[in-house]
C-alpha cells in the first residue's frame, strides 16, 4: 500500500434514475419510467450547469441539459444486478453485496399475527393505520385521532418499511424515546419471513390537519444489517478512514463506519461534505469511538459516504416534479463549490440508488438504471458505458484508496494507464 493522500467521495442523490430497466414491468413499473428525462421534460426551466460540465447532457438526451464537447468527468449509466429497487438494495450494492431476492412488500397492509404482537410487546392498546400511505396524507388522515388516543400510526409504503409514526412535543402522549423503543421492538419482531428492509421513526408535530410536518433531524431508520461484508468494513480494517453523511449509518447499521454525522436535510449534508473538503479536516466529534484520526493506521487514506435523501423523501414519493427539479439545482450550486475545492488527490462519484420518477402513476420507486458522474482532477473524462452492477462503485473506491481486493465484487470505473501515471 502507498502512503499517498487519497479521498473517495461518493455522493448519492436518493432516487435518482436515468431510465427503466429490461426487467422494470416485474416490479410493477408503468411503461416509460425515466426520473431525469421526465423531470427534464415537465419543468420549466431547469439549471444544472455543474452536472451538465460532468456529463449529464452527454448520458441521456435532455432539453435543458445540452452535451458539451469535451466533458469535465466521466459519465455512464448502472445497472441494479440485485433484485429490488429501494434504498438498502441500492447502497448494498454499491458497497459490493448481491441481493438475490427482494425486500417484502406489503400493499395490503402488516398480517394481523405481526401487528398483535407488536402490540403485545410495546404494550399499545392498539394501532391506528396499518394500510400503504404516503407520510403526509397519512397525518392529514389520522394525526388528530393520534392525538386524542397516543395509539401509534403505522403505516407502509410501496417499499419495504414499517413506519411508525408518533407526534413529538410537551403535550404529547407518546416521546421520543418510547417512539424509538417501539421501533426496536419492531425491528426484532420483523425477522424471517417478514423482514422488511426498514423500520422507521417518523416523529411530527403540529396540531390539526393540514399543520402536522415531520421532524426530519428526528427520523430513524432501523435497517436489516449487511449480510456480508463491504467495502466500508474493508477501508476501515485495513486502517482508513469511513465517514457517512446523512443516513448511511442507518443503511449499514453503523456497520463499516468510523465516523458519521446524521443530517436533517440536503442542505446540511451538502455543506458538512463542503466543509470537509475544503478544511480537509473531519471533526472528531463525528468518531463513533470517539478515536482521533491521527491515531488510524492510515488516516490519509478516507472514503466518504453521503445520501442526499429529500429527492426521494420529500419529491420523488410525493410526486413532485418541480420540487425535485429545485433540488437537483440545490445540489449543483453545491457541487460547483465542492469541485472547486477538490485536489488531485480526490476522486468524486455521483450517482443514485434507484428511481423514483415523480412523473409516474403512483408513490412506489421505479426500477430504473442510475447514472454515474465520475470527477478527478488528473483523468479525462469519457464515457463509461452501461456497468453492470452498483458495485462498480466500491471497487473504484478500494482502487483509488490502493486497498483494492480480489473478493470485492464489482469493476473499477478508473483508467488504469491514467492512475498509474497520477
Amino acid at each position: 500500500m502507498v502512503d499517498k493522500n487519497r479521498r473517495a467521495i461518493v455522493i448519492v442523490i436518493d432516487a435518482w434514475g436515468v431510465g427503466a430497466m429490461p426487467d422494470a414491468n416485474e416490479y410493477g413499473d408503468a411503461p416509460g419510467a425515466n426520473t431525469m428525462a421526465n423531470i427534464d421534460k415537465t419543468v420549466s426551466s431547469l439549471s444544472l450547469p455543474n452536472l451538465q460540465r460532468l456529463g449529464l447532457g452527454n448520458l441521456l438526451p435532455l432539453s435543458k441539459v445540452a452535451p458539451i464537447d469535451k466533458p469535465l468527468g466521466s459519465y455512464g449509466k448502472m445497472s441494479e444486478f440485485s433484485k429490488g429497487k429501494d434504498t438498502t438494495t441500492g447502497h448494498w450494492e454499491m458497497a459490493g453485496i448481491y441481493l438475490e431476492q427482494p425486500f417484502p412488500t406489503y400493499p395490503d397492509g402488516f398480517p394481523r399475527d405481526v401487528i398483535n404482537r407488536f402490540m403485545a410487546e410495546t404494550g399499545v392498546a392498539g394501532i391506528l393505520g396499518n394500510k400503504p400511505s404516503s407520510g403526509t396524507v397519512i397525518l392529514d388522515e389520522l394525526g388528530e385521532e393520534h392525538l386524542k388516543t397516543g395509539l401509534p400510526i403505522v403505516y407502509t409504503s410501496a417499499d419495504s418499511v414499517f413506519q411508525i409514526a408518533c407526534h413529538i412535543g410537551p403535550e404529547s402522549k407518546v416521546d421520543l424515546d418510547t417512539l424509538y423503543r417501539w421501533c426496536e421492538i419492531a425491528r426484532e419482531i420483523l425477522r424471517g419471513e417478514h423482514e422488511v428492509s426498514r423500520v422507521i421513526a417518523r416523529p411530527f408535530t403540529g396540531e390539526k390537519a393540514g399543520a402536522f410536518k415531520r421532524v426530519s433531524g428526528s427520523r430513524r431508520d432501523y435497517a436489516v444489517s449487511p449480510p456480508e461484508r463491504s467495502c466500508l468494513e474493508r477501508v476501515r480494517d485495513a486502517g482508513g478512514v469511513v465517514l457517512g453523511i446523512g443516513k448511511i449509518e442507518d443503511i449499514f447499521c453503523f456497520q463499516g463506519l468510523t465516523h458519521t454525522l446524521h443530517t436533517g436535510s440536503n442542505a446540511e449534508g451538502q455543506d458538512a461534505l463542503l466543509n470537509v473538503c475544503k478544511n480537509h479536516e473531519i471533526p472528531d466529534s463525528w468518531s463513533l469511538n470517539k478515536q482521533a484520526i491521527s491515531t488510524f493506521k492510515h488516516p490519509e487514506k478516507q472514503f466518504i459516504f453521503v445520501n442526499l435523501v429529500e429527492t426521494d423523501s420529500h419529491f420523488g414519493h410525493r410526486r413532485d416534479v418541480e420540487g425535485y427539479a429545485r433540488a437537483l439545482e440545490a445540489f449543483d450550486e453545491s457541487l460547483g463549490q465542492l469541485i472547486d475545492s477538490l485536489t488531485p488527490d480526490d476522486i468524486v462519484m455521483i450517482t443514485g440508488d434507484h428511481g423514483c420518477d415523480p412523473t409516474a402513476p403512483g408513490s412506489d420507486h421505479t426500477r430504473e438504471f442510475v447514472p454515474i458522474l465520475t470527477y478527478q482532477y488528473d483523468l479525462q473524462g469519457q464515457s463509461l458505458g452501461i456497468r453492470e452492477s452498483f458495485a462498480d462503485i466500491g471497487k473504484t473506491v478500494l482502487d483509488w484508496l490502493d486497498m483494492d481486493d480480489a473478493s470485492q465484487k464489482g469493476r473499477s470505473l478508473l483508467n488504469q494507464a491514467s492512475l498509474a501515471a497520477h
